[in-house]
């Protein structure tokens, strides 16, 4: 994949000058490709003779390929910590149904800087093969390295689908390597299925600010891209025993060049724990009333050793910082049980808390949508009703 110099160049070198990778010099009056091409469409965009054509996705075919050379299933495992994140393992085991209804392997893409002896643990999670990708420059998720790295490795095998978290790190690489690929990519999903008849991928996700689920399909491009929200499916337990492959790639070093540096990372904590982890999740909305009445919502947390959520407008009006929310554009979550304190039950929130095992509802509206959802539900004010709560909690505990 490179930008290729038509004879139209008229030598004027703006495209060697607009270049950010250095890819381009003028050599007797022409300008030619002379280092790592990494297909950004710069110079394309700048020449004033039109004389640069992109090689790339497009111009090889990719998505018009005869489709049958295309299969199998990618999960990215994205790296958390020292660990991965945790919707890796639920993409995989979502994978793992969707390539056993397809009769086809299952591969995690593992990117990173020492990373391949994390392969095995991905393979307990359900993966048949491992790529890994371990290189010093790979250390630090920058978008242009993993985005490019990817390509290379979709451009060479070919996946038909391909899954990604839809995490800070996914929501960013991921529209990258769609883009350059020319693909299409469905984010955001909260549910994937197989098509009988035609073998392709159902991606169902919120849209018209969430008053609507659509399910989308790309049955002319390949691969079928979706990012999920973490949360909306189970993980499997791993099993040590499974068996499978791991392929460390080698790739060249140009495909890592960026041009943007990694200064430091930054993470909003929430107090106590944290809402992705929760068996038990307290949320708050509208219906609470005052931001004072927040301190019943940390009590009750404290009582079950759980976490305090928010609907969105207690967020907008700065009652609680955005770590805390939950929703189609807050976090999505599935505790053991989620208590829900004055919350309507829009389904921008219930987006967020669908997969809850046990969902128990307070709110004074008896119609409230969140009553449709609720395993439970109790008709009231949420400023009496949590106060007695605590009350009897504190007593039956001693």
């Amino acid at each position: 994949m490179a930008a290729r110099i038509t004879k139209k160049c008229i030598g004027c070198g703006v495209c060697v000058d607009v270049c950010p990778y250095g890819a381009l010099e003028l050599f007797e009056g022409q300008a030619i490709v002379s280092g790592h091409c990494t297909v950004c469409g710069s110079c394309a965009e700048v020449c004033p003779a039109n004389a640069i054509e992109i090689e790339g996705a497009a111009s090889e075919g990719l998505g018009a390929q005869d489709k049958a050379a295309w299969s199998g299933v990618w999960v990215f495992a994205e790296r958390e910590g020292d660990g991965f994140a945790p919707v890796v393992r639920e993409l995989l085991t979502k994978g793992r149904a969707l390539g056993d209804e397809l009769g086809e392997k299952v591969t995690a893409v593992l990117l990173g800087s020492g990373v391949t002896d994390w392969a095995g643990e991905l393979i307990a999670a359900g993966a048949d093969d491992v790529l890994v990708v371990d290189h010093l420059d790979l250390a630090d998720p920058l978008i242009e390295p993993y985005m490019r790295t990817l390509v290379e490795l979709v451009v060479n095998r070919k996946p038909a689908i391909m899954l990604a978290g839809a995490t800070t790190l996914g929501r960013s690489v991921m529209p990258a390597v769609a883009a350059v690929l020319e693909t299409g990519l469905t984010a955001d999903c909260t549910a994937l299925a197989i098509d009988s008849e035609t073998r392709l991928l159902r991606q169902t996700r919120p849209t018209f600010g969430g008053n609507l689920m659509a399910t989308i399909v790309c049955p002319e491009r390949r691969p079928q891209m979706a990012t999920v929200r973490p949360h909306v499916f189970q993980a499997g337990e791993p099993d040590p025993g499974r068996q499978g492959t791991t392929t460390v790639v080698e790739m060249d070093k140009a495909v890592f060049t960026t041009a943007t540096t990694f200064m430091t990372k930054h993470v909003e904590l929430a107090e106590g724990e944290r809402l992705e982890d929760a068996d038990v999740i307290i949320a708050g909305g509208r219906g609470m009333g005052k931001p004072e009445s927040l301190t019943l919502l940390n009590d009750l947390a404290k009582l079950f050793d759980g976490a305090v959520g928010a609907s969105r407008p207690p967020v907008d009006e700065g009652w609680l910082p955005y770590v805390h929310q939950v929703g189609q554009t807050g976090k999505t979550v599935g505790p053991k049980l989620y208590l829900a304190c004055g919350i309507s039950g829009a389904i921008q929130h219930t987006a967020g808390m669908a997969t809850s095992e046990i969902v128990v509802a307070i709110n004074r509206d008896a119609d409230a949508p969140i009553f449709e959802l609720a395993d439970f539900g109790l008709v009231g004010d949420v400023n009496e009703i949590l106060p007695a709560l605590i009350e009897r909690l504190k007593k039956e505990r001693g």
